[in-house]
Order: structure tokens, then C-alpha cells, then sequence
């Protein structure tokens, strides 16, 4: 049971279009909690997690509505609404890196990313009510907000947060946290995909994608206060079978969807062990030898797929546009691993199916999600 006045955080990691996977979770929270309002004080989010934690962030007054907007959003997903995927910019998108290697990088101009995300800029622009997270704030349905991005320059993951405020900034080694007022280009630098989006200008610096540096991703929601950590994962963990005879030799797409699994899920699962072995060293100290370390117990409940998403993404193959399949296909993503697909596939029956599985996901895991909250 949680020890009086603790303060209980969502992290929600990347995944591209895995995210919808995210909102079947909440919920599914929201039901088992019986709309008590927005359990979370803090919340976190990182690449398409960053979306979803600043939609619920400006809804944490009303919590059921922010679930309400995110399950529409996903719903009615589609590829166009997050990158063009008109034959024309994607063959010109190709056409580029390709001059580009085979000129040396004498180009005038070299190309950004493989996708162009301005249709996601603009959807976000019209559809957000970021001001939402100041009046949560002030009501004090939210204590915190964190948004985690890459600096290309600096090196180190930044987490920039709207907070109450006596939260204060911090800075470890390769990470730092940066008060700020929350706008349209913090979510999308925190989601901007290495190599697939375009990088984000936020103040001096370009920011990538939030994974990419953060290797302590449970680190911000207890800087920023929290001691039990709920984490809506977007991989299941069920291990891959060796393979039983050669397998051909990896495609640049298989490598790309190979990393992005490591940038969202591996760095997550490896703090999430560190945190077990500090608490049961903890547990095993005396409470005056505990209080000299100045470390807290932090409980946690994670809550993953239940089915690898890459067997779903198989089942709506057939929906994602015909230029960002020959763009897949060219770099040998297409067919013989779904990983990034899985990460690019933004169509609305995908996304519904996910947000169904993690409904489900969630409810089985009813009595746990119970006892976190208690």
C-alpha cells in the first residue's frame, strides 16, 4: 500500500504509432479507478509518449476528458496526418541522401530526414490546448510535467518540465532538467525519430528524439518528486526464438527498427533493474544507515503488450501508403522484419486494434493497477 502523501507518476516511453497501445492502458485505468480524477501528479513522456503525456497534462483537471481526446486522436489516425506521404516528396526525400553520398556532401543543401513531418507540426498546432497544463497546475490536478529530448550539441538528454513552483532544476551527468513553458516544438523534438523526422531548433540547440540519451528514463519523475511509477511500455518482452538455420545478412531497415527498440525499451528495462537492486539494498540497510544515502524506495508497475506488435503490424500491412512501402522496401524493412514498420504504421485500424489490446492488457491486470493506487 503507498505510504501516506506519496506521489505516483506515469512514464510513458516512445514507439512511434505504438503509442495508441498507450491510451488502451489509460483506459483501462481510468475504469479500475472509477474516474476518481487524474491519478498521476506527474507525468512523463518521451517521443509519441510525449504527446500523449502533454494531451492528458493539459486534461489532468479533467481527466476523463484528456483520455476521451487521446483515444479520438488515435482512432481516427492516419499516415498523412503525421508525415507526407505523397510519391513526389518521398522519391525527392530518396533523391537527396542519395546525390548527397554519391557527391560527398557537396550538396547546397543537405537533407534533414527521410520523412517530413510537417503535417504533424500543423495537426498539433490546431488541436492542442497546452495551456490546459498551467490551470491543472494551478487547481493542482498536476504537479509536474516532463518532456525528454536529445541535444545534438550538448550531448545530454534534457527534460524539459512545467512544474509547480518549488520544483527546481537538476543536472547530472549527460541529463538535465529545464523548467519551461510547454509548446508544440518541445513534443515534437522529443519526437523526432533519428534520421526518419527532422531535427527541432529550441532556443540555440537541435533536439532528437528523447530515447536517444536518456539512460535513466525513470530518472525525471523522481527528480521531479514521484515515488511509485507507473510505465505503460510499448514492446513486450518475451524473448525472440534463436534461429534454426543461417539467416540472410541484416537490411538497413531491420538495423533501424533494431534501434529504435533499443532507444525506447532497453535503456527503460535496464533503469528499471537498477531501481530493484537500490531497493533491495535499501531494504536490507538499517533506517539510520538509509537515511545517510539519501535514496528513496520507488515502487513501480509496469504494464507491457501482450502480443508482439510486430505480428499485428503483419495483419494491416496492406494499409500503409504505397510510397512509404517503396521507401521501406528500399531499405529492406519491408517483409522480412516489421519492426520499423510497426513504429510508421499511423493508420486508424492499426492504432484501434492496439488501443484495444492495451485496454485488454490493462483490465487483466486489473488487481495489480488496484494495489498501485490502493
Amino acid at each position: 500500500m503507498p505510504e501516506p502523501g506519496s506521489t505516483a507518476a506515469l512514464i510513458l516511453p516512445g514507439g512511434g504509432a505504438r503509442g495508441s497501445y498507450q491510451v488502451g492502458v489509460l483506459r483501462a485505468i481510468n475504469e479500475i479507478t472509477e474516474h476518481a480524477g487524474n491519478p498521476f501528479p506527474v507525468i512523463c513522456g518521451t517521443s509519441a509518449g510525449a504527446i500523449n503525456a502533454a494531451v492528458l497534462a493539459s486534461h489532468a483537471h479533467e481527466f476523463t476528458t484528456g483520455i476521451e481526446r487521446l483515444e479520438r486522436f488515435w482512432s481516427s489516425m492516419f499516415c498523412s496526418r503525421v508525415y507526407r506521404t505523397d510519391a513526389w516528396t518521398v522519391l525527392k526525400s530518396g533523391l537527396q541522401w542519395g546525390l548527397s553520398l554519391a557527391l560527398g556532401g557537396r550538396l547546397a543543401t543537405h537533407p534533414k530526414s527521410l520523412l517530413d513531418n510537417q503535417p504533424l507540426r500543423s495537426f498539433l498546432e490546431r488541436s492542442l490546448h497546452l495551456d490546459g497544463i498551467d490551470m491543472a497546475i494551478q487547481q493542482q490536478a498536476l504537479r509536474a510535467l516532463s518532456i525528454t529530448a536529445s541535444g545534438y550539441t550538448c550531448a545530454a538528454a534534457v527534460s524539459f518540465y512545467q512544474a509547480a513552483a518549488d520544483i527546481e532544476p537538476w543536472s547530472r551527468t549527460r541529463r538535465h532538467g529545464m523548467p519551461v513553458t510547454m509548446d508544440v516544438n518541445h513534443l515534437l523534438a522529443s519526437a523526432a525519430l533519428p534520421l526518419l523526422f527532422p531535427a527541432e531548433r529550441i532556443g540555440n540547440e537541435y533536439f532528437g528524439d528523447g530515447g536517444m540519451r536518456m539512460l535513466a528514463p525513470l530518472s525525471p519523475a523522481i527528480h521531479l518528486g514521484a515515488d511509485r511509477l507507473l510505465v505503460i511500455s510499448t514492446r513486450d518482452e518475451n524473448p525472440d526464438p534463436p534461429p534454426t538455420e543461417p539467416v540472410p545478412y541484416p537490411s538497413l531497415g531491420e538495423i533501424g527498427g533494431y534501434l529504435l527498440d533499443t532507444i525506447f525499451m532497453d535503456t527503460l528495462n535496464a533503469d528499471l533493474s537498477r531501481m530493484k537492486r537500490v531497493n533491495r539494498t535499501l531494504g536490507s540497510m538499517s533506517p539510520e544507515n538509509r537515511q545517510l544515502t539519501q535514496l528513496r524506495k520507488i515502487d513501480s508497475l509496469v504494464i507491457r503488450p501482450s502480443r508482439d506488435l510486430r505480428e499485428v503490424t503483419h495483419q494491416h500491412m496492406g494499409e500503409i501508403p504505397r510510397a512509404v512501402k517503396t521507401l521501406l522496401r528500399a531499405l529492406g524493412g519491408w517483409g522480412r522484419d516489421w519492426r520499423m514498420a510497426s513504429y510508421l504504421l499511423f493508420e486508424s485500424a492499426y492504432c484501434r486494434e492496439l488501443i484495444e489490446m492495451g485496454f485488454e492488457d490493462g483490465m487483466n491486470q486489473r488487481e495489480q493497477i488496484r494495489a498501485f493506487f490502493s
